[in-house]
């Protein structure tokens, strides 16, 4: 298994688009709405344009995406982490942890959300990752849970 980073272009947003509804589709049955779930391509486009996003390749196969916003001073708010369905479970998120970290050589921190109710994004994060648990707040009604990853 060859994993692999590459800068999404704007010819990638058909792909993009795939990945983050495979994806997310589980969190768009379970509350029903979901931010990253049934983005038409105009809007994955838009997003783009505002906010790079890699794609995480698996032998040259397009399997998930990381998206991180450079907020200056070395902050950092990762505003999507995703591996589909049947890639989950095999490090390819972690690796996109360590990929991050190591691309940013001035990063002070790292910040993102999730559900709080996800216990499998919470493990992930927290046990494999080494960011921290932050406060819970509501996000458009769903309960939501921050997480901090800070330099030492």
């Amino acid at each position: 298994m060859n994993i692999s980073f590459r800068k999404a272009k704007e010819s990638d947003v058909k792909t993009l688009v795939e990945i983050y509804d495979k994806s997310f589709y589980a969190d768009y049955v379970k509350y029903g709405k979901c931010p990253a779930y049934g983005k038409s391509e105009e809007m994955m486009l838009d997003s783009l344009r505002r906010l790079p996003k890699e794609i995480i390749m698996c032998d040259d196969f397009p399997v998930g995406v990381l998206s991180v916003e450079d907020k200056g001073n070395g902050i950092y708010y990762v505003g999507c982490l995703c591996v589909i369905p049947e890639y989950q479970g095999k490090g390819i998120g972690t690796m996109a942890v360590q990929h991050m970290i190591e691309t940013r050589d001035n990063w002070k921190n790292f910040s993102l959300i999730t559900p709080a109710d996800k216990e499998e994004n919470i493990k992930f994060y927290c046990e494999k990752c080494g960011f921290k648990l932050g406060e819970k707040q509501d996000d458009d009604g769903v309960e939501v849970v921050s997480f901090n990853m800070n330099r030492d």
